[in-house]
This record gives C-alpha cells, sequence and structure tokens, in this order.
C-alpha cells in the first residue's frame, strides 16, 4: 500500500470515528394529551374505513414545560371505524385515532387513544357531547388567558361539542372541519423538538 492509499485510509477511517452531531430529543410520556382541530372534515356517508385525515395542534405539545411542537403543528389520523344507520343495528358510530405528527417536515408514527362518537337518537347522548365540548373550550380558555379566557373558551367549546351532535341527519353523522377533539397518548414517543 502506497503512502498516499495508507493517508486516504486514515482519513476515511477518522471520518467514520466522528459520532454523528446529537439531536436534540424529547420523550413525551404516555398519558399526554392531544387537542386538535380537524382541517378535514369526516362522514359516515362519505368517508370509509383507514381514510386518512389532517388536523393541527389546537394547544403546544410538552413535556416538562418544554414545546415539542408548537401549536398549529400537522397531525395525521386515519378513521378505524365507521357505520351508517341501517347497516349495524340502526345506529352509526365513527372512531378516529391519530397516527403521525408532522415535526421539522418530518412524519413520526404516534399511538393515540381513539374518539368515537355514536348516534343513538337519545337527547342525553347530545347533551353529553355539548359538555364535552365545554369542558374542552374552558382547556382552551383557560390556557389561552386563565379565568376571562376560560369562559370564552368554554363557550366556544359548547358550539363545537354541539355541532357534533347536531350534524346527524337520520343518525348519519359527521365531524365538521374545525372541531376540536382530544386524545391521549399510549405509548411514550421520542421526537425531535421543533425549530
Amino acid at each position: 500500500m502506497t503512502k498516499a492509499m495508507q493517508f486516504a485510509a486514515t482519513v476515511i477511517l477518522g471520518l467514520a470515528a466522528v459520532p454523528a452531531a446529537p439531536q436534540n430529543r424529547v420523550t413525551v410520556p404516555a398519558g399526554t394529551r392531544v387537542l386538535i382541530r380537524m382541517v378535514d372534515s369526516i362522514d359516515t356517508t362519505k368517508q370509509r374505513v383507514g381514510q386518512r385525515f389532517t388536523a393541527s395542534l389546537e394547544t403546544n405539545l410538552q413535556v416538562n414545560n418544554r414545546v415539542v411542537a408548537p401549536r398549529g403543528t400537522t397531525v395525521f389520523g386515519r378513521l378505524i371505524s365507521a357505520s351508517s344507520a341501517g347497516r349495524m343495528s340502526g345506529s352509526s358510530e365513527l372512531t378516529l385515532q391519530l397516527t403521525d405528527i408532522v415535526i421539522n417536515g418530518t412524519s413520526y408514527p404516534i399511538v393515540t387513544s381513539d374518539y368515537s362518537i355514536r348516534g343513538n337518537g337519545e337527547g342525553s347522548n347530545t347533551a353529553r357531547k355539548a359538555v364535552g365540548g365545554a369542558g374542552l373550550g374552558a382547556l382552551i380558555g383557560g390556557i389561552a388567558g386563565g379565568g376571562r379566557g376560560a369562559g370564552i373558551g368554554a363557550l366556544a367549546g359548547v358550539g363545537a361539542g354541539a355541532a357534533v351532535a347536531a350534524t346527524r341527519r337520520g343518525e348519519q353523522l359527521s365531524i365538521p372541519s374545525e372541531t376540536l377533539l382530544e386524545f391521549r397518548l399510549q405509548q411514550p414517543v421520542t421526537l425531535p423538538v421543533a425549530r
């Protein structure tokens, strides 16, 4: 081996030995709340199981006061079950799950709880959905500005919750664009911090 070849081999080996720059990553624990705002609408008369939908984070995804992904970050999900009235015992059902979050232009898989809504024609179900929406609204309002914000958020949340329930058309369900939904991480996930 010539000296030139030895030198080239030493340089190559030296480069291989240089450790990769550590990435700024954070593990988001299971149980973390993920509040989203729907971008796409979902309808039992149009969508099929497995269809993907787009949404955005409504609040920052953070760990120990450190923001991993800011409000507005794109998230993807899929429709994991859908039935229209008349197909299965006369009731409609939609079940959604989040699948990915986009950070710094790269999509990372996540595993979340399901979000389900069922249509059964009972007024109590409509009320429960509206109350759930109010709770989400209060959460957003509280984050946005404390007491006064919580009141404003609660009013907005009631509208969002009622919208899901009120869009039944003969027991066909839809979740309109702009609806707020809450999920929880089922498994911890290690993500890079958004730039």
